[in-house]
């Protein structure tokens, strides 16, 4: 059996990197840290990445592909509540991989033009997908609505699943990071549909969101 060629040295860069920002949060890190971590110098970190907002302009375009992608699909499953379930969980996975972004976002956001001009664009893009989906459930009968309801609902969605894991961290610092609040975040999202859903996505609702909660 032939080998596995060896990674790259700029992707295993950028896989400590996450993987540092994650654990430690990214202002806390630096790029020798990164270096000490990987076994490598600080100059031969220094010879695929001049600078950290040079790995957190890759690390975050990386994010961007992924959750756009993500933020795509229910177009092509619309308009059917379980998949909107499913949908949402797809979301916060994304959120979870790269959750650096999401526990330091105002702080990434003052730092660095890269990760303001394009977190902006990801939360319109979650907005519009957010009310995409309920706009077709309420065409579906599956929901009842007004246009400023689904409006005012997206917006919301977005901002719980925007701040939920800055939430959880401030709520309790000292707990593992080990990916259950997520569960706890999509509980949250979810109920704020709840008192606009028909008899049986509400029923399905509570049967998804009891899974969760637990």
């Amino acid at each position: 059996m032939a080998a596995k060629p060896k990674r790259r040295t700029r992707e295993r860069i950028l896989e400590t990197a996450l993987a540092q920002f994650n654990a430690h949060g990214e202002p806390t890190v630096t790029t020798a840290a990164i270096a000490l971590e990987m076994g490598i110098s600080p100059g031969n970190l220094y010879y695929h990445y001049r600078s950290k907002e040079k790995i957190v302009e890759d690390l975050f375009a990386a994010f961007r592909t992924e959750i756009e992608e993500t933020l795509t699909a229910p177009e092509l499953r619309l308009p059917d509540a379980e998949d909107c379930w499913l949908f949402l969980h797809l979301v916060f996975e994304a959120i979870w991989k790269y959750r650096f972004v999401y526990r330091d976002i105002n702080e990434l956001i003052a730092r660095y033009r890269c990760v303001e001009t394009q977190f902006k664009r990801i939360l319109a893009h979650k907005i519009r997908v957010a009310r995409e989906i309920m706009t077709g459930l309420v065409q579906a009968g599956q929901m009842k609505a007004t246009p400023g309801e689904v409006a005012l609902l997206a917006e919301n969605m977005a901002l719980v699943a925007t701040y939920w894991l800055s939430f959880e961290f401030a709520r309790n610092p000292r707990a593992p990071q080990d990916g259950h609040g997520l569960g706890r975040g999509v509980f949250q999202v979810l109920a704020l549909a709840a008192p606009y859903l028909a008899p049986r996505e509400r029923e399905l609702l509570d049967q998804v969101a009891t899974r969760y909660a637990n």
